[in-house]
């Protein structure tokens, strides 16, 4: 089978030769944009010879300035694919799709409302600094706060299909909030939910393929139990949320899962090469082959030696 019927054969729950494999990482700072980003992709691909080909989305909303009241969130502007992020995000995404192997199964990274709103001022008050004001400008006076969600969430529906019509597969949606520290359900309900399914949705209609990354730890994994009308594939930190395969597979009912390796610990990063191939064997032959796609929780590190991901592929190769 070639790389792209393998994962969409998994995706349908048909029989596959051996369970198709993803990973990614975030490329240094260097090489995370433009051409530089366009060979530090095509060179992972080759290296690591994985059936999915995941392009990174470095390309943030922009900052917006203080944010200091919820008040302040009128700042946020409307964002369409005329923005200059988003056209270098295209660009990026043609040129590796230009150069790429057309038979493997190809990605772009869509950051989810969550994710995409707290760029615009994380770099004035760090990570922690501006999901705690976004819960805190909600509580104060949750309209101006929903609104600029809203915003968001419409240019963030062009992306998806602008990806499409580039020739991609499908998207692989970022999706934060649903950590129990800084939302209740009522208000992830409100703030966060219907502003993801709304692009969900908006994409699944352009025909993407929706492979839902449940991102971050601590998380209310019920909350995204009604997400799965609109994901194919669901992959969430089985490790560092303590949310196993098979929990996943009975919430999901019916969906392809991704996952069965933590990415910042354990024997993806520890391990021999010899570990790493015993490792992916167990996770297949424990999970079985049917609807599944080998992966980790999350990124891996950086600085991981692409030989490490290549052996895991392998590995899930000879079973």
């Amino acid at each position: 089978m070639k790389k792209r019927d393998r994962v969409f054969a998994a995706i349908r729950g048909e029989e596959v030769d051996h369970v198709p494999c993803g990973f990614s990482l975030h490329f240094p700072h260097d090489r995370a944009f433009g051409d530089a980003s366009v060979e530090a992709h095509l060179h992972f691909f080759k290296e690591t010879d994985t059936d999915i080909i995941k392009i990174m989305n470095e390309n943030l909303v922009p900052d917006v300035g203080e944010i200091r009241t919820a008040e302040d969130w009128k700042k946020i502007p409307s964002y369409s694919m005329k923005d200059g992020f988003m056209q270098k995000q295209m660009e990026l995404t043609e040129k590796i799709l230009a150069k790429a192997d057309p038979n493997a199964f190809s990605l772009g990274t869509l950051h989810g409302i969550c994710a995409s709103a707290i760029h615009p001022i994380e770099a004035r008050y760090g990570y922690e600094g501006t999901r705690e004001r976004m819960c805190a400008h909600l509580r104060e006076n949750k309209v101006p706060v929903l609104d600029a969600f809203k915003r968001i969430t419409e240019g963030m529906c062009q992306l998806a299909e602008s990806y499409k019509k580039l020739g991609l597969d499908g998207i692989y949606y970022a999706a934060l909030g649903g950590e129990r520290r800084y939302y209740t359900d009522e208000e992830f309900a409100e703030a966060i939910e219907g502003f993801d399914k709304e692009i969900l949705k908006v994409s699944k209609e352009a025909g993407n393929v929706n492979v839902l990354h449940i991102c971050k730890d601590g998380l209310n994994m019920d909350r995204y139990a009604s997400y799965a009308d609109l994901a194919d594939v669901v992959n969430w930190g089985v490790y560092e949320t303590h949310f196993s395969l098979e929990d996943g597979k009975r919430l999901f009912a019916g969906k392809t899962i991704m996952g069965g390796l933590a990415n910042r610990s354990g024997v993806m990063v520890d391990g021999t090469e010899e570990e790493l191939r015993e490792a992916t064997k167990k996770v297949i032959s424990d999970y079985g082959k049917a609807k599944f796609i080998l992966g980790a929780d999350c990124t891996l590190p950086t600085e991981i030696p692409y030989s490490r991901i290549n052996a895991v592929v392998q590995a899930a190769r000879e079973i």
